[in-house]
């Protein structure tokens, strides 16, 4: 059974399900994860690992949309 939990999110609090894996809660989030670089609790988590990771009340996260252009 999935509840409701807080994290922080780019310095903001946000709720989602327990269990909720990382890409799934970035959608939910409207990021492109195939665009963004997460810091996971104070470190970068590199991408092989998000689908593993699912979010937990109190984590933090801050996310950085990568941007193209010269």
């Amino acid at each position: 059974m999935s509840i409701q939990i807080a994290l922080q999110v780019n310095g903001e609090t946000r709720n989602c399900l327990s269990q909720t894996p990382l890409p799934d809660l970035l959608q939910e989030l409207g990021f492109n994860p195939r665009l963004v670089a997460v810091e996971y609790n104070g470190e970068i988590l590199h991408r092989q690992f998000w689908q593993q990771t699912q979010v937990q009340p109190g984590d933090r996260l801050e996310v950085v949309t990568i941007v193209g252009g010269g």
